[in-house]
């Protein structure tokens, strides 16, 4: 009576059937890969708790998906459309999260198909690598500290083009204008500059020389970001 409860009201001699036993296995096996990814994502990255704890469970939510489809083609195929309407209900995320969206993903397919020491080997590999990426700082920009966000307050009656074109010019490597707005109604602009630094440790000197020409008026300096939206 007990094993009635889980058979599938639609089974058939051309069906296979999975066992508790076999499901159980498959399903402890997804929730301890679920939490070495999390572990290896959780290392040196900045995360929510809502986040880790979809992740930890993510590969356990599809190896139970795969293996209910179980060779149905059909099935399978309304699956595929339902993960890709997923995509489109969540925020915009980074590159490592998606790629460890995917790792678990992946990892939870594989142990559905019941290939549990390809599951493991797969999820041990992989987060090695991301590890040793982190620990290595792979992909990480040199020098990023020369990279800085200027926003500069500046009266309306000064030419914002090029008023500062002499100072930049002489701190600078390389500098683009990439925001223009007005403030305090209308009478100051506030200008955003994306500069590059030839030397950090004039960048006191730099500060002074731009309070001098825009009246000693508010200077923000913040480190250059990325954007979040961009893979």
């Amino acid at each position: 009576m007990f094993e009635n409860l889980f058979k599938v009201l639609f089974d058939s001699d051309f069906t296979a059937v999975i066992s508790v036993t076999d499901f159980l296995v498959c399903l402890i096996v997804s929730l301890v890969i679920g939490v070495l990814i999390t572990l290896a994502y959780m290392y040196r990255t900045r995360y929510t708790k809502s986040f880790v704890v979809t992740l930890s469970l993510l590969p356990a939510v599809v190896c139970v998906v795969i293996m209910m489809v179980n060779g149905n083609v059909g099935t399978g195929v309304a699956v595929a459309g339902a993960f890709s309407l997923v995509r489109f209900r969540s925020v915009p995320g980074t590159a490592k999260e998606i790629c460890t969206l995917f790792l678990a993903m992946g990892a939870g397919l594989i142990a559905g198909m019941g290939y549990i020491g390809f599951a493991l080997l797969f999820t041990i590999l992989m987060c090695v690598m991301f590890l040793i990426y982190n620990c290595l700082g792979f992909g990480t920009k040199k020098n990023n500290a020369t990279f800085k966000t200027f926003t500069i307050t500046i009266p309306e009656d000064l030419n914002y083009t090029e008023i500062f074109n002499d100072i930049f010019s002489e701190f600078t490597v390389s500098n683009e204008l990439v925001k223009v707005k007005s403030t305090n109604m209308g009478s100051m602009f506030k200008l955003t500059y994306n500069v590059e630094l030839r030397d950090v440790t004039r960048e006191k000197e730099m500060i002074d020389k731009i309070r001098c020409r825009n009246g000693n008026l508010e200077i923000v300096v913040s480190r250059q970001e990325t954007t979040v939206s961009e893979l």
